[in-house]
């Protein structure tokens, strides 16, 4: 990443290389999938890549899980305390 030139702008402060990687090594850390694969170098953009991979998949399980609450809350008694702890879940 070294011979990369971090874009400066006015007002705003750059990122070096070191601050770069100690970002993406902490991106690895938190991602299944390339975690337990530490012993092995992964480069930056793999990181990167993983990372939004993740975040899509994690985007799209919330989507699956409101759906079922959805389907869930049509399916009792509006005036349950079930059906409000359902709704608070779906609000929030």
């Amino acid at each position: 990443m070294s011979s990369r030139r971090p874009r400066q702008s006015s007002g705003t402060s750059s990122i070096n290389d070191d601050q770069i990687m100690d970002l993406v090594s902490k991106l690895q850390e938190l991602l299944p999938e390339i975690r337990n694969r530490r012993l092995n170098k992964v480069s930056a953009s793999k990181v990167l890549q993983e990372t939004c991979d993740y975040v899509r998949k994690l985007h799209k399980e919330v989507d699956d899980l409101s759906e079922r609450l959805s389907q869930l809350l049509a399916t009792i008694d509006s005036d349950t305390p079930q059906a409000s702890i359902i709704r608070s879940l779906i609000i929030t």
